[in-house]
């Protein structure tokens, strides 16, 4: 397992995260599609891991795919995300992780939009939203 600059034990994790953020990021679950506050967020500010605040993408990256998760075609800084083989599924993916704390986000795509051609799918328990100008709360769904 990769060292990471952020590292904690499974029960400060837990006490830190809500039960879906902890089933996300540390036990690589999805939420269901179309279930998650911020993949209809639209206004303009910074995604960061909600495990540890780093910077992940910007909304100007942010595009409406259609999948059912946020979706960026680029991170913030590719210095701030990890990718890795996943072959869980019956299927080969790239999982798409936090630099800084290992926290799973989602996976990326080579079915995106230019100028990058890729679609990070990336779901809204493993992000919190800054909008330009202050923090929100994510936008809830109706």
């Amino acid at each position: 397992m990769k060292k990471r600059p952020i590292e904690k034990t499974e029960a400060e994790w837990k006490k830190e995260l809500t039960p879906m953020q902890y089933a996300v990021l540390r036990e690589k679950a999805t939420e269901r599609a179309f279930t998650g506050e911020l993949e209809g967020q639209h206004a303009a500010g910074t995604y960061t891991c909600a495990g540890c605040g780093t910077e992940l993408f910007e909304s100007d990256a942010k595009f409406d795919s259609g999948c059912g998760w946020p979706s960026f075609y680029a991170p913030k800084d590719d210095a701030n995300v990890d990718e890795e083989r996943d072959a869980t599924l019956g299927m080969v993916r790239t999982e798409v992780l936090c630099a800084k704390c290992g926290g799973h986000l989602g996976h990326v795509f080579d079915d995106g939009p230019k100028p990058t051609g890729l679609r990070y799918c990336i779901n809204s328990a493993s992000l919190k939203f800054d909008r330009r100008g202050g923090a929100v709360e994510p936008t809830k769904k109706k």
